[in-house]
């Protein structure tokens, strides 16, 4: 009993340090927003002065709102290629370049982000030559960037919502159709509800992607289309400023509020359909 009791507060120890190891330098950052100190690493009183300044900073404002653009629009086209490419990998069965077709899906996930970001820089600027031949213009800005982040978080919305197509019965499928509905009808009021929660799961992964992407955004950016990253990088590199620490514990707030949110609508979800399994489990009992 004593060594199990050893066991186990050792694994509760390792736990512990390992919550502390991640989480200690997150919670110093916010800590040190509220002071009144420029010297972030010296301890002078609570303040929050630096938040008033962060919003009268219009440049980390303006980097920021395109952040958010960026990711917003980025999260959204990535659920709809994702969703189509992940009914592609789990409904059809056979197809010619059907594996060609998932590990192109999937490369984007274990490609350096490096090699990504020079390949989209090359392309656009093949583009923006060929499109000079007919006096057309095409600069780099927000619309290269949005696809950009579009390519790359595509592959983690597939594999999202593919483990959970392929966990779907497809039975509920095949009795709508045996009801009269079409594909269409089907995939919108029965597959569309089911894998609700694996669509907002991978929403908000492409979201804090797109919005934590420095490298390739640096790539493929133009001069009036500086991100939020790219500013506090290159912010850090000449002195952290406690307005980075304000910054950063407003967007830790967000992240933390859209990951909640995301928990609870995954947690009301699960909780329905184990209602609706219990219910026609019990209306199959009367039944017999």
């Amino acid at each position: 009993m004593n060594a199990i009791r050893a066991t186990r507060w050792m694994s509760l120890g390792w736990v512990i340090a390992a919550f502390v190891f991640l989480y200690a330098p997150i919670l110093s950052l916010i800590v040190y927003s509220f002071n009144e100190s420029r010297l972030v690493t010296v301890w002078s009183g609570f303040s929050v002065k630096w938040y008033f300044e962060l919003f009268q900073d219009q440049q980390l404002m303006s980097a920021a709102w395109i952040s958010l653009q960026i990711a917003f629009f980025s999260a959204t086209a990535a659920v709809v290629l994702g969703t189509m490419a992940a009914m592609v990998l789990t409904r059809f069965r056979r197809f010619p370049g059907k594996t060609l077709f998932g590990g192109m899906m999937t490369a984007p996930l274990v490609m350096p982000e490096v090699i990504t970001g020079l390949s989209l820089l090359l392309l656009f600027v093949a583009i923006g030559d060929l499109l000079s031949l007919f006096d057309l213009q095409f600069r780099r800005g927000m619309l290269t960037i949005w696809i950009a982040h579009v390519t790359f978080c595509v592959a983690f919305v597939t594999v999202v919502i593919s483990s959970r197509l392929t966990e779907l019965d497809r039975s509920l499928e095949e009795a709508a159709m045996d009801l009269g509905a079409n594909r269409l009808k089907v995939f919108f009021v029965i597959t569309l509800p089911i894998i609700a929660p694996a669509l907002v799961a991978g929403w908000l992964l492409a979201f804090t992607l797109s919005l934590d992407d420095l490298v390739i955004a640096s790539f493929v950016s133009g001069p009036a289309s500086t991100t939020l990253p790219m500013k506090v990088f290159s912010s850090v590199r000449l002195g952290v400023s406690p307005k980075i620490n304000a910054l950063a514990t407003l967007l830790i707030l967000v992240v933390s509020i859209a990951a909640l949110i995301g928990w609870w609508l995954l947690a009301r979800e699960e909780r329905r359909r184990q209602r609706d399994i219990q219910m026609a489990l019990q209306e199959d009992a009367k039944a017999s």
